[in-house]
């Protein structure tokens, strides 16, 4: 019962987040139903058979900043660095995952 007493307690809130979320369908809507026929000059150029060396330098250098950085922070897991840690594993699925594909996808 809270939640609908919230809602009309706080409309413009609600109605913000409303239209971002329908924002977000409709920019994921576009995108899924752009023909893949025109790939632009980026999409060339992480796609083509060199990426796998733009992939290998951004492994490293996220393996020595990410490596220099984050064990001089003692305790990370309690400490706001913590956020950093976790973009740092994201951040490097990411681009693990691009030079993979990128190796792979020859």
């Amino acid at each position: 019962m809270q939640l609908f007493i919230n809602y009309v307690q706080n409309p413009i809130e609600y109605g913000l987040a409303t239209i971002m979320a329908a924002a977000i369908v409709l920019v994921v809507l576009r995108a899924a139903m752009t023909p893949e026929g025109r790939p632009g000059r980026w999409v060339r150029g992480i796609t083509s058979p060199s990426a796998r060396y733009l992939f290998g330098g951004l492994f490293v250098a996220w393996a020595v900043v990410f490596g220099l950085t984050i064990p001089q922070f003692p305790n990370t897991v309690n400490s706001p660095y913590g956020a950093l840690a976790l973009i740092a594993l994201f951040s490097g699925f990411f681009i693990m995952m691009g030079f993979l594909w990128a190796v792979i996808g020859e």
